[in-house]
């Protein structure tokens, strides 16, 4: 058996859980958002469905933030390192 010993203080699993969870939510956020520009810069929207996929990407953004907080984490910790692949979330330039 190793020397490292597993980390079960349930503050830290919870807070690594909802990590996990929030890079997958952050992930999906940011493809929805980029697939809602494209149908806009298309024109395959109405002007009522651009506004409505507008407020729920805000709305969702804000949870986000919330959420972030709530765990005392911040958007670059979502950002996972899949080594030599790079980061899995692309950076904001």
């Amino acid at each position: 058996m190793s020397g490292r010993q597993v980390d079960l203080d349930p503050d830290t699993v919870e807070r690594d859980l909802a990590q996990l969870v929030l890079t997958v939510v952050e992930l999906l956020r940011q493809l929805m958002e980029r697939q809602a520009l494209r149908r806009v810069e298309t024109g395959d929207l109405t002007e009522e469905q651009e506004e409505r996929i507008g407020l729920t990407l805000m709305l969702l953004d804000e949870r986000m933030d919330e959420l972030l907080e709530k765990f005392g984490l911040r958007p670059e910790d979502l950002n996972i390192d899949l080594g030599p692949l790079g980061p899995l979330l692309p950076r904001d330039g």
